[in-house]
Order: structure tokens, then sequence, then C-alpha cells
């Protein structure tokens, strides 16, 4: 038997000059499937047909649960309901778009729909919280005097209309204050140092930033409770809480900054440093500047630690119901302690007056957080109208230090030559 090799066809060499074209499916006028034309689809768009069939599952997941509740399986709770309500969605939905789509739609919308329904199961959690919150002390907090008093004159058995969480707000904003009077430019220059200088040393010092992220609160009151208090012979007070609440809240600005340093790109500081300026000018005039908006989101990363603890609070600054605008000396309250000090409490009105407490703390953090969004501004690169007109009028400044600083430009007959249109008209822009 002779064994002969079947010559394979020869691919035809491309002539030089010739210039080929990719073609992509859909766009070349042949389409991929038999019988339909394939079309574009934008997935940021929501299409009637997703719609439906979201509504569809949830009807069928809700009544197919409520049918193995009610005639084969002893499930009992909400909970359990919600759960196997939400798994059998899931399914009937993956089952609807695969009657129109392919493998890969199929897997985006899945995606789609879980991403969204954790995101609806934490907004629902929040609003739980918020609504529960002020639901609970609305009894309180809308009374009048509940913001300017306090509870030296307010006993267990009192009404609503005596009494209030004034001196509490006052000590919290004293607290958090001297706090972040310490922590800010500590966790700042500590950030710089970390992004901008590398070494074995700050490397060091990053990790065991990152160990004391996680330390607990009790860990901090302990500590300032054994060296300030007991140690050093000081009486209880807000400036010891401050010190607790500041060991919890500098290693997550740190943190949090040095990762905000790190992402300015580098081409702004080599521009900088190319043009003769020092590296602390730069730091200060590019680096910190670009940064901005992010740096103000590790100070309120760390003011939201620190405002809502108690466990600090509780060891080192003490209960009372007066007015002390002194964080040196005598014991001062928190709204997080006082909010634990009332519930406690078996009367209804110390437990209305505590869940109205924890309602003027997040009316307080809210406000911290619109401040601080202002005070952050927009983000690197975006000025607005007023920071155009310093940013115009230094440049104007900058170009007349330029021209004093320059020699004299002569003409051809030993005349001065004119100076450039920029700086002769002042409205001009550079």
């Amino acid at each position: 038997m002779t064994i002969t090799d079947t010559p394979r066809p020869q691919r035809r060499a491309q002539r030089p000059g010739r210039i080929t074209r990719t073609s992509v499916p859909g766009r070349d006028g042949r389409s991929s499937h038999p019988t339909r034309p394939e079309t574009r689809r934008n997935l940021a768009r929501i299409r009637r047909d997703d719609v439906l069939r979201v509504v569809g599952a949830a009807a069928a997941a809700v009544a197919g649960t409520a049918w193995l509740f009610a005639q084969v399986f002893p499930f009992e709770g909400p909970l359990t309901f919600v759960v196997i309500a939400y798994l059998l969605f899931v399914g009937f939905f993956v089952v609807l778009i695969s009657f129109d789509d392919n493998r890969v739609t199929v897997t985006d919308r899945v995606a789609a729909v879980v991403m969204h329904s954790l995101a609806a199961v934490l907004i629902l959690a929040l609003a739980v919280v918020v609504v529960f919150t002020l639901g609970r002390g609305s009894e309180a907090f809308l009374n009048w005097n509940f913001w300017v008093q306090d509870l030296s004159l307010a006993g267990p058995l009192d009404p609503m209309t005596v009494g209030g969480m004034a001196h509490a707000a006052i000590g919290t904003l004293i607290m958090i204050s001297i706090s972040l009077a310490i922590s800010i430019p500590l966790g700042l220059l500590c950030a710089v140092f970390l992004a901008e200088f590398p070494s074995p040393f700050a490397r060091l010092v990053r990790t065991v930033v990152e160990a004391m992220t996680a330390l607990p609160s009790i860990v901090c009151g302990l500590f300032i409770y054994a060296t300030y208090i007991l140690l050093f012979g000081f009486d209880k007070s807000g400036f010891a809480a401050s010190l607790a609440i500041t060991i919890m809240v500098l290693p997550i600005i740190i943190r949090s900054a040095d990762v905000v340093l790190r992402l300015v790109p580098s081409t702004l500081k080599e521009a900088s440093l190319a043009l003769g300026t020092s590296q602390w000018r730069t730091i200060w005039h590019v680096v910190l500047p670009t940064s901005k908006s992010g740096l103000m989101t590790a100070i309120i990363l760390g003011t939201a630690r620190g405002i809502g603890e108690t466990a600090p609070v509780l060891l080192t600054a003490g209960y009372t119901t007066y007015y002390n605008l002194n964080p040196f000396t005598g014991p001062m309250v928190s709204l997080p302690f006082a909010t634990f000090t009332l519930v406690k409490s078996p009367e209804p009105s110390q437990i209305a007056r505590g869940f109205g407490a924890a309602a003027v703390l997040m009316v307080l953090v809210f406000v911290l957080f619109l401040v601080a969004r202002i005070i952050g501004g927009k983000g690197a690169g975006v000025l607005s109208p007023g920071g155009q007109a310093r940013a115009r009028a230094a440049s104007l400044r900058d170009a007349e230090r330029f021209a004093h600083r320059d020699p004299v430009i002569t003409g051809p007959n030993d005349s001065p030559a004119p100076s450039p249109p920029a700086l002769n008209d002042r409205k001009g822009t550079l």
C-alpha cells in the first residue's frame, strides 16, 4: 500500500502595499445568526423586556415560596420566606432570560440583578435603622427643650417637656474637636512620610499603622485610663476621652490618606521637580491640593469612627447630667455614652430620651459630613468660579514678576522691544 501526502493549499502571499481590514461581525453586512440579524445592545439602558422579566420572576418566586410554605416544607419565619423567595426569583429570572439571550447576556443580567439586590438590602437596612431611631426618639426631640437644656433637673419620671441633650451634644463636639486637632496634623504628616519618603522604617511604620486600625476601642480607653488617669494622677475629663479617641482615629486617617497620596500621578510631581521646585514645595503645592478631596474623605472616616464610640468615654470621661465646658476638669458626657446610659433605664421616658440622643448624634454626623464635603471642594483639576478667578490673578502677578526680572530686550535700533501682548493686556489669560 502506498501512502501519498495530500498537498495542503498554499496561503496566497500578500502583495506588498496591500491594506487588510478587520471584519467585525454584525457591521460588515453579514450576520452570525441564521434567522435574525445581530443588533447592538445598550447595556446602560433599562429595557421593557427586562422590567417584565423582573416583575414576572418576582411574582412567580413569591407564589412558589407561598406554595412551598403551605404545602411542602414545614418552614416558618419571614427571614426564611425572603431567602427562599430570592433564590427562586434568581432561578426564574435566569430561565426567562435564557429564552431570548445568549450565555454572555444571561451572566450580565444575573450579575446586575444580584448587585442591585445587595444595594437594595444595604439601603433598606440603613433606612430601617434611621426610621426606627427617629420614631422611638420623636417623643423627646420634637420638644424644643430637648435641644437647649441638660438633664440636671429631669428625673426618670419627669415628662419630656423637662430636660434635654444639649450638654451631651456640646461634650461630643468638644471631644471630637480636640481629637481632630491632634490627629489631623499628625495623621497627614505621617501619611506624607509614608507616601513620599519610602524606606525600611516607613514600611515598618505602615505595618504598625495597619495593625492599629483593627485595635479595639476598649483597649484605647484602658491605655489612657492606666496612663493619664492612674499613672499621672489626672481626673476623668473630656480631654482624657479625646486622647483615647485620638488613638482610634489616627490610624484610620493615616491609612486612608496614605492610599490617597499614592494615587497622585507621578508625572505631576516630576513636572514640579523639573521646574526646580523643592520636594516639600512640591508636596505642599502639588500633591496635597491634588488629593484634597480624598484627604477630606479620610478625615470623615476617622471622625465617623471616633464620634460614635462609647467604651473610651465610659472609662475616661465619666457621666454627668450638667453642662461642662471645661474639657480638663470634671466629667463630660458624650451622645453615645448618654444613649447607652439612658436606654438601660426601665422608664419609657428615659428610653425615649436615649433614642432622642441617638437621633441628635445622626444629625450631628450628617452636618459634619456636609461641612467636610464643602471644605473638600471638587475633585483634582476642577476649579470653582472663585478658584478660577484666583488662579488668573496669580498668573498675572507671576507674569509681572517675571517681566521685571527679565532683562530688557532691545530692537534693531537699540530701542526696547514691545512687551508680549499677554503682559500688556491685563484682561488676557495666560
